[in-house]
């Protein structure tokens, strides 16, 4: 009888527990979208001006102008080469200092930019160089400008050997907003860490780790989809 007894009580506790957790999920829901709506508007901005960006630095990566090419060369060196952190606290800490004031979320937004445009940059540039020298002569032949032939026969067919490394970028960005932290914003990593520190619980972490799970876990398939759908330019 005392077993059954105990082996209730275990379940009571485990059920009780479970409950608790719901709860205080419950609870943590709106701190945690607040969280998760600067989290996504960070990487959405980044998204949206670093990719053109990154194409537009990689044609000028090829261009025949040395200067254009030095200079763009310097520019991801210098991007690729420093900690995005770093970065972040460069423009909004150290440029006030020169004259020039950036609030918060501009300041972020330009220092993700210039970061990933250098790291598309370069993903881009390696898939415009993959291109076949055919491909050029042929658009040639047809009479085609250099901007018709870049943008209808080059572009499309570099953008999809791109897609695999261009999607590892875009995980990593969802994971590199956490660094926002820095200059006060309250993403979803810096809720979590409030929370767990207020409440002596690892349980907010928890959360926002599934957060970040079901966040890559989107973009994954995503990212399938669009490799899929560009599969006839194999």
């Amino acid at each position: 009888m005392d077993i059954i007894v105990a082996a209730f009580q275990k379940i009571a506790a485990f059920i009780s527990s479970i409950l608790g957790i719901f709860e205080y999920t419950k609870m943590m829901m709106p701190q945690i979208m607040d969280g998760l709506g600067v989290t996504l508007q960070v990487f959405l901005l980044t998204l949206v001006l670093s990719i053109p960006l990154g194409i537009l630095v990689a044609v000028c990566r090829l261009s025949k102008s040395t200067i254009i090419s030095k200079i763009t060369e310097c520019y991801t060196l210098i991007m690729r080469g420093t900690p995005l952190l770093l970065q972040i606290i460069f423009i909004f800490f150290g440029f006030p200092i020169i004259g020039i004031k950036i609030p918060r979320l501009p300041s972020v937004i330009l220092a993700f930019t210039l970061n990933y445009g250098a790291y598309f940059a370069e993903i881009f540039r390696a898939g415009i160089n993959s291109i076949d020298e055919g491909q050029y002569e042929g658009a040639e032949v047809l009479g085609l400008s250099k901007v018709d032939t870049f943008f209808r026969i080059i572009l499309p067919q570099a953008l999809k050997r791109v897609i695999p490394p261009v999607g590892n970028e875009i995980i990593n960005l969802i994971k590199d907003t956490a660094l926002v932290y820095a200059v006060g914003f309250d993403d979803l990593l810096k809720i979590g860490k409030t929370a767990t520190n207020r409440d002596a619980t690892l349980l907010p972490l928890v959360i926002v780790a599934v957060m970040y799970l079901l966040l890559i876990f989107v973009l994954t398939k995503v990212m399938a989809w669009i490799e899929k759908k560009y599969d006839y330019y194999r």
